[in-house]
């Protein structure tokens, strides 16, 4: 049976599958729009595909972005929180839960204010802030890394693509002024792509791998090692 603390840890995977995984065939729907549409003006062809298309990529785009970054936050909460409680953080170190108030605070800010730049230097600065943020969550105690298999490990992969999605939200200005960036752009979110659906294989695996609340005491005495209890 599910108790409030299994609940609360499936918040993460279900915006993931109803929110942020149709965005991405969404985005990749319209980048295929757009660049098709962009062969067909540079050859001086006719396209049937509608000249707002391109607006809407970088629409639904940003939303994608914010989404992702969302989630990771949203993602890493549970397990902060969990083990500040679990620990008695607020009585034995105070500044850390005071430090992980502040990150995320700070995160979601520096978050808002790189939508709202429209200066190449303030962009970098505040992509680098919210990236920063992450990562310093991100390295809290109580986070699952996988760091023993950092190549497979949900974590690390969900990082990456969320850096992907920090950058492509900062450098958005840049693909209208050059071929090269819109390559880049169009090259490391293919990448993002599929690390989006290393994302729903880890996701699951995870899912399988973690106990309910209740059992948590039973299953942790096992011997993982040795697999055996």
């Amino acid at each position: 049976m599910l108790d409030t603390p299994d609940l609360l840890r499936l918040l993460h995977p279900f915006l993931a599958v109803t929110v942020v995984m149709p965005l991405i065939g969404v985005v990749v729907y319209f980048a295929v729009q757009t660049r098709q549409r962009r062969l067909a003006v540079a050859n001086k062809t006719k396209s049937t595909i509608a000249p707002v298309v391109g607006k809407e990529h970088v629409r639904v785009g940003q939303w994608l972005a914010g989404a992702v970054v969302g989630l990771v936050l949203l993602g890493l909460a549970h397990p902060i929180f969990k083990t500040i409680a679990r620990e008695n953080a607020w009585a034995e170190d105070p500044f850390r839960v005071v430090f992980v108030v502040a990150m995320y605070v700070l995160t979601l800010a520096a978050l808002v204010l790189l939508y709202r730049s429209s200066a190449r230097h303030w962009r970098a600065i505040f992509a680098i802030l919210t990236g920063m943020g992450l990562w310093l969550l991100g390295m809290q105690p109580g986070v699952f890394r996988r760091g023993y298999e950092w190549q497979v490990s949900h974590f690390y992969l969900g990082m990456a693509a969320a850096m992907l999605m920090i950058f492509a939200l900062a450098t958005l200005p840049e693909i209208y002024k050059s071929k090269r960036w819109r390559l880049t752009h169009a090259a490391l979110n293919t990448v993002a792509v599929l690390l989006f659906i290393s994302q729903g294989i880890t996701g699951v695996r995870d899912l399988l791998e973690i106990p309910l609340h209740w059992q948590e005491p039973f299953i942790y005495q096992c011997d993982f090692q040795n697999k055996s209890c």
